[in-house]
């Protein structure tokens, strides 16, 4: 199920300049992990890149560890490993994976940007990202697999989207073979179709040596913690 768009005009003549900004750097670097995959032919840079830009649990634990222990020079490393919980957000590992996080991104992102405004829809954003990133670290500390891309970030936006607006049809695509058919799904069904598509972010995935990256674990599926995220910012907002 792919979806395309939705039938709310309210504050057309609004542009969504963050939703622009964020698909901008996202398709921004990818192309550039393309460059460092394709630089040797190994996808040796591209590995350290991801490495040291992705998000490690075990790499911010055994920081932690070290500093609390009383090596004071520790936290710099703590807060060197700690970068990736931000700038992990912003790359990705396959084509699946980035194709699937701006498509919804745009989708459902241009309206709420338009509604709710460009300072609490990167609010939003950037909240969801990194507390879903603190919640890997946490649920899963010894991790050594690099964990990257916006699914989390994403996930928040799509959760206010749908608690603004749980009955609003999404024009949508549905691929048959070499038939596409057009359909009207209604916006809360994206929720649990967000979860199912997870499973297909392994499409076209980048070489990333040594180990990958976005490895299955519990760990990877915090993301879904930004769905509740986006959902209770937005009715707290309601409340007041």
């Amino acid at each position: 199920m792919i979806p395309i768009g939705d039938n709310i005009f309210l504050f057309a003549h609004k542009k969504p300049y963050i939703t622009y900004v964020l698909i901008g750097i996202s398709i921004g670097l990818f192309l550039w992990e393309l460059k460092l995959e394709l630089g040797n032919g190994l996808g040796n840079e591209l590995g350290y890149t991801i490495n040291h830009l992705g998000l490690i649990p075990a790499g911010i634990t055994n920081a932690i560890a070290a500093a609390i222990s009383g090596n004071s020079a520790a936290w710099v490393a703590v807060i060197m490993s700690s970068t990736g919980i931000f700038t992990g957000m912003f790359l990705h590992s396959s084509f699946a994976q980035i194709l699937g996080n701006l498509l919804f991104l745009w989708v459902f992102g241009n309206t709420l940007e338009k509604i709710i405004g460009h300072c609490q829809f990167l609010l939003i954003y950037l909240t969801g990202g990194i507390l879903t990133g603190l919640l890997q670290v946490l649920v899963e500390p010894n991790l050594t697999v690099p964990l990257i891309g916006g699914n989390g970030a994403i996930a928040s936006i799509l959760g206010a989207y749908i608690f603004k607006f749980p009955k609003v049809k999404i024009d949508s695509v549905l691929p048959l073979l070499v038939v596409f058919i057009p359909v009207q799904i209604p916006a809360f069904y994206y929720l649990f179709w967000w979860f199912i598509q997870q499973f297909f972010y392994g499409i076209g995935s980048l070489n990333i040596p040594p180990s990958g990256a976005n490895q299955f674990s519990i760990a990877y599926w915090m993301h879904g913690i930004g769905l509740l995220f986006g959902a209770g910012y937005m009715r707290i907002c309601k409340k007041r």
